[in-house]
């Protein structure tokens, strides 16, 4: 809903502008009363209001209102933050002498005042509709509320009378009513375990030639599901000596599918190859090995012809799985037997039903003739049951919300699958809670079948203004509460969890849930896609994404943007940010997609000048240098940078001749970002001062990610207290120029980081610096990842109590090659899972074989910790300690 997303973005800004020490602009008191009044009445109306408009393609002209009302005073507000920054800007930056200040300043205080009374009267035209919709909503509240109370029998009151019905539904639950993430996967295999051991039977039996198995099936019937069972089967991974998947959809890339079926087969990324010698690179790999490659979502067989010779056929029992939605692709393919997915009969579809509602327990009696009519209208669609029970497994089990989904359900005219599943799928968002419903849509953003990224999710999500607060969560809690409830509602995939944490990694969105999402788009206005040719951008579109366009189609759509609010440009060459004024969101770079050479690539000078932004991730231009300016970004939380680490032709890439670049520099002003949330360098360092005199406390920074021999003493600690994330280099060749006094000092800074109480992940490359680490108690009160990397002269790490590290779940160790051994208290963490040394000391990897055996004595089979060591050369001494819970990797 985008009237509700706008609602809590604009109370965002005016919660920051109240709090920031130094906003660039302040609200008169009585117009902030009455905009915070607006703002709070209306989100509760909406929370209470279920839209009467049952049209799919129409939008709720009352919502409509709200929304582009809001907007205007974003627009009124943001503007004149702008503006006032920018005058401040250009008398600071202009003037060097007393009489060109003052005649500067005098006519800046003019324009001050012209523009102060401007921005009075529009924000008061603007809060003057906000106050007769609030009035216009009211009445409407209090007409629902008087019907209700007289019980009419008319046609009318009745309509109004099931809407406040059904705002008025509960939809909290405890954790006991709804399934486990876990038992939904198991569930969704309801209905096809023959077809599954069919198909297994195909796989691991049968001809000796290489055979092509086609699953076929309308969307959402669980070809997927199916194929993802086998792949993961024990059976099946007995028996092929390599298995893949790729994903190929409607928008495939052969490089691509070629590049990532070499990797998963040998963990070589031919980043370096082009499409023919890709081919030919994966054919000799998969020579004489039988292989299974799984190719889902295949929509012509032009793809597969491009394809099928990088696959031989050597007569050893090889299989490729093909999953699609086109039955005819079968006798393409030149395959006789080919898998079809029907939909599943009553009692399968119910038994799918009440193990995803209600798990293990038993079906409450007043509800079973409802679920069964709500599951009779399903069709026997898992997709759908699954949705509609992810959405029921989440709410109060009343009666009168089960018979509201039965009475839609039941209105809903047949016309063929794919709308019929699209129609059924609405619902599961319609009875999305307000809070939720802006999230969701969002994930439309991403490409089909894109893999995404759960942390920078939820970083955009923040910056977007999405997020409710809620007193005592930082927004970051926030976001990884809706992204769960989500996936629990299985409106959003779980592609990837945290191998120890069990955190969401990554997840991904189905295509008939992306469809669904970009309809509600192109209903609300909500977001514009622009794909392949360029596009008319209204006035409304306060969000645009580039997907798979060419540098012109960007430059001309670019010239209608100066009011658009965030800009998605990901692997595409977007030209120098200008005209953006009110601009929050630059997403112009994504550590998940790969791009080369220099196009694209931005002036950090140019890019802070969007002075109202809050989302920043870009590749830098080799030439660029941090300027002073950062300090006038006063709302910005995220930025992600890129040193791009070469700027030549592919031969060069292709000769591994790789330039480093000097480091970024940052100036003091940095210091002064009272919103910035997370600080990440990509690949090269970045360098920040000591901090100014003053003291400014960066209280919401969460991640500082790749700096460069930072001086932590106890002055900078306390500007940071709630980092969370640490990523720190101290390099040697850096850090001789200072004194001999400084150079201690600064080696020995990382005894403070007891200072850091939440610090959750701590890496850490500090050359040959160290020559002895002591850990004390209360260091690391919160620290669940340890990576120690390149600390080359660390010799003696010692630790007295396990208790040093109380929630450590993962330690890892790189290229410590001197390291005498690592403390047998480690294995004490009663948390810890994993231990992986790469390229260690042979004493460190003997250490930890001992730590492993003396666990394996106490805790036999039930031991949980795993360790995962990679050596140089083969050294058979080394190798021989290898046991189930002891790892050891040759490289190469």
């Amino acid at each position: 809903m985008a009237a509700y997303g706008a609602l809590v973005s604009l109370m965002h800004i005016i919660d920051r502008l109240e709090k920031h020490p130094s906003p660039p602009i302040s609200i008169h008191k009585q117009q902030l009363e009455s905009l915070t009044q607006n703002v709070t009445f209306l989100q509760k109306f909406l929370d209470a209001y279920i839209s009467p408009v049952v049209d799919d393609h129409e939008v709720d002209p009352l919502e409509r209102r709200i929304a582009d009302a809001v907007y205007a005073a974003e627009d009124v507000i943001e503007s004149q933050i702008v503006l006032q920054i920018e005058n401040q800007s250009t008398i600071r930056g202009k003037m060097s002498s007393f009489i060109k200040l003052f005649g500067a300043w005098c006519k800046c205080a003019t324009i001050d005042v012209n523009a102060a009374e401007d921005f009075y009267h529009d924000l008061q035209q603007v809060i003057e509709e906000m106050n007769s919709i609030s009035t216009a909503a009211d009445q409407l509240q209090r007409k629902v509320s008087s019907t209700h109370a007289a019980s009419s029998s008319t046609v009318i009151k009745k309509d109004v009378l099931e809407i406040v019905a059904a705002a008025q539904l509960p939809r909290k639950v405890s954790s006991t009513h709804a399934a486990s993430s876990s038992s939904v996967k198991e569930s969704m295999m309801v209905g096809f375990k023959e077809v599954l051991l069919e198909v297994l039977d195909k796989l691991t039996g049968g001809q000796r030639s290489r055979q092509i198995i086609p699953i076929m099936g309308m969307g959402g019937i669980g070809k997927t599901t199916l194929a993802r069972h086998l792949f993961e089967h024990a059976l099946v991974k007995e028996h092929f000596d390599i298995c893949a998947w790729t994903t190929i959809s409607q928008t495939y890339n052969v490089g691509e599918t070629l590049r990532e079926v070499l990797f998963q087969a040998s963990r070589d990324s031919g980043s370096d190859l082009n499409e023919v010698e890709l081919g030919e690179k994966l054919y000799k790999y998969l020579y004489d090995r039988r292989y299974l490659i799984i190719m889902d979502d295949m929509w012509s067989i032009e793809v597969w012809d491009k394809i099928r010779s990088s696959f031989p056929d050597c007569n050893d029992g090889s299989r490729i799985i093909v999953t699609t939605r086109l039955s005819n692709l079968t006798s393409q393919l030149r395959e006789s037997y080919g898998v079809g997915m029907k939909f599943l009969d009553e009692a399968s579809s119910w038994d799918l039903f009440t193990n995803i509602v209600f798990g293990g327990e038993s079906f409450p009696h007043e509800l079973e003739n409802i679920g069964k009519n709500i599951v009779a209208n399903c069709k026997g669609l898992p997709l759908s049951i699954a949705t509609i029970g992810g959405l029921l497994a989440k709410s109060e089990r009343a009666r009168e919300y089960w018979v509201r989904i039965e009475q839609n359900l039941n209105s809903i005219v047949i016309t063929n699958n794919d709308e019929f599943c699209l129609k059924i799928l609405r619902l599961s968002y319609t009875y999305l809670p307000n809070y939720l419903k802006p999230c969701f849509l969002y994930m439309g953003v991403f490409e089909e079948d894109r893999s995404i990224r759960a942390s920078m999710l939820k970083k955009l999500w923040v910056s977007e203004g999405f997020l409710k607060p809620v007193s005592g969560k930082c927004l970051e809690t926030i976001a990884d509460e809706y992204l769960k409830e989500l996936v629990d509602r299985n409106l959003i995939l779980v592609d990837k969890l945290g191998e120890f944490s069990g955190n969401i990694k990554f997840c991904k969105i189905h295509d008939l849930l992306r469809d669904l999402c970009l309809k509600e788009v192109e209903k609300e206005r909500f977001y514009d896609i622009i794909e392949k040719s360029p596009s008319v951008i209204d006035n409304e579109r306060r969000r645009v994404v580039f997907q798979n366009v060419g540098r012109g189609v960007i430059s001309e759509v670019s010239r209608s943007l100066s009011h658009v609010r965030s800009i998605i440009c990901d692997g595409n060459s977007f030209v120098r940010p200008h005209n953006f004024r009110l601009l929050r969101t630059f997403k112009a770079y994504d550590t998940d997609i790969h791009q080369y050479g220099d196009d694209g690539d931005h002036f950090l000078g140019d890019v802070f000048q969007l002075v109202n932004s809050r989302h920043l991730a870009v590749r830098l231009h080799r030439k660029s240098k941090f300027p002073s300016s950062i300090n006038l970004l006063w709302n910005l939380s995220t930025l992600i940078v890129k040193q791009c680490t070469f700027h030549e032709s592919w031969d060069m890439i292709r000769c591994s001749i790789v330039l480093r670049w000097p480091d970024v520099i940052a100036p003091i002003e940095i210091w002064k970002l009272h919103q910035l949330r997370h600080l990440e360098f990509v690949e090269d360092a970045l360098i920040l001062p000591d901090p100014p005199s003053e003291m400014v406390i960066m209280e919401n920074l969460q991640t500082l990610r790749r700096a460069n021999n930072l001086y932590l003493n106890e002055d900078v600690v306390k500007r940071i207290p709630n980092v969370k994330k640490l990523h720190l280099l101290y390099r040697s060749e850096e850090m001789e120029s200072l004194s001999e006094l400084k150079e201690m000092e600064r080696a020995n800074c990382l005894t403070y980081l007891e200072c850091l109480s939440k610090l959750e992940n701590f890496y850490c490359d500090i050359s040959d610096r160290i020559s002895k680490w002591d850990t004390i108690e209360g260091q690391f009160r919160s620290l669940k990842l340890l990576e120690l990397d390149r600390c080359s002269g660390l010799q003696n790490w010692t630790m007295v109590e396990s208790s040093h590290f109380p929630l450590l779940q993962e330690l890892r160790l790189r290229y410590l090659d001197e390291l005498e051994e690592i403390p047998s208290e480690v294995g004490e963490i009663p948390t810890l899972k994993s231990i992986t040394l790469e390229y260690c000391s042979e004493s460190a990897v003997e250490s930890a074989a001992k730590i492993v055996e003396e666990q394996q004595d106490l805790y036999g089979d039930q031991l949980d910790l795993h360790v995962r060591v990679l050596l140089w050369d083969r050294d058979e001494r080394l190798q021989s300690l290898a046991s189930p819970n002891f790892e050891v990797t040759v490289s190469g």
